[in-house]
């Protein structure tokens, strides 16, 4: 650690699973907040130890519900009000990043407003894990850390010790990502394009590259529904794919994800642990964690070292 600066870890309630574990890899405890609940529902999380001057690390994926991020908020405005020096918010899932532009009239754009008040609140540094969007980072005015997945599931497809592997995207927005997955691993690229009329619905759904006899690994960056996930892998398989996986970085998993991947021709779903699992109620996810590669950043950052090999792809 920094001879000159003490460094402190606090994770929001939902997120304490996985800060726990990137705590333990940092080789430090978690910090103690209290919270204290008022009968309306208000809270108010109070950090249980001196910070003056010090860089604190505040932990937390911010998916619904909202009050995820409003405690986040009031954590930062903890810390920099107990005179922090630093504070570096760690999102391993960075919520509302599907809005990243106005696609439509009137229509919010959340990731900035969320970058808004993130660097309002008093953070003055962000670490996240596969935005939706790369140019998410840009509606910041402080550094951001975007770090990768791949440096997670680029070892577990090695591992599988696939032969004719594949690398599919499910859409095209995704092509990009697929690429660069497929040129680490000396595989080939296909792409599933797909017509939606409406959100988490798709209408239609065409295959652009040929999958016989091939092992397919399709790459995403978040399942929401898995509804996209599944049919593109209805797809894959009815063109002759011997097999198929999903992986992607964020197991948003709402509605009946669960059910639609159990009944799915997947053969397994990789996620990370960027947002907490059920358990139990599909036997084809797995989860991988990315502890370690945040406390691996954590520490460069502490310790002002380049961060450049943290990033594959």
């Amino acid at each position: 650690m920094s001879d000159h600066q003490a460094s402190y870890l606090f994770s929001t309630r939902t997120s304490h699973e996985l800060a726990e574990k990137i705590a333990q890899s940092y080789g430090q405890p978690l910090g103690k907040i209290n919270f204290q609940h008022f009968s309306d529902g208000e809270f108010e999380p109070v950090l249980e130890q001196s910070v003056r001057g010090a860089r604190v690390f505040l932990i937390a994926s911010t998916f619904p519900p909202a009050d995820n991020l409003l405690e986040l908020l009031l954590m930062i405005d903890a810390a920099k009000r107990a005179s922090a020096k630093n504070i570096t918010v760690v999102i391993p899932y960075y919520g509302l990043a599907r809005q990243d532009r106005k696609d439509k009239p009137r229509a919010p754009i959340g990731a900035k407003l969320v970058a808004n008040l993130l660097t309002a609140a008093g953070a003055t540094r962000i670490m996240t894990m596969d935005l939706h969007a790369d140019q998410i980072q840009g509606f910041f005015e402080i550094p951001v850390d975007h770090l990768y997945a791949s440096t997670i599931f680029v070892n577990y497809i090695r591992n599988l010790n696939l032969e004719n592997l594949t690398i599919a995207s499910p859409d095209m927005g995704g092509a990009k990502r697929a690429k660069n997955y497929a040129g680490h691993l000396g595989a080939d690229v296909v792409i599933a394009y797909k017509e939606r009329k409406k959100a988490n619905v798709v209408e239609e759904m065409f295959l652009i590259g040929d999958v016989k006899d091939k092992n397919v690994i399709l790459i995403d960056d978040m399942i929401d529904t898995a509804g996209t996930l599944c049919k593109a892998a209805d797809i894959l398989m009815e063109k002759g794919a011997r097999s198929v996986r999903a992986m992607a970085t964020h197991g948003v998993l709402s509605g009946k994800a669960y059910d639609n991947i159990e009944n799915s021709q997947l053969l397994e779903v990789i996620v990370t642990d960027s947002i907490p699992l059920k358990e139990g109620l599909s036997s084809k996810i797995r989860a991988l964690s990315c502890a370690d590669l945040f406390a691996d950043v954590m520490k460069m950052v502490h310790e002002h070292k380049s961060i450049s090999d943290k990033f594959i792809i």
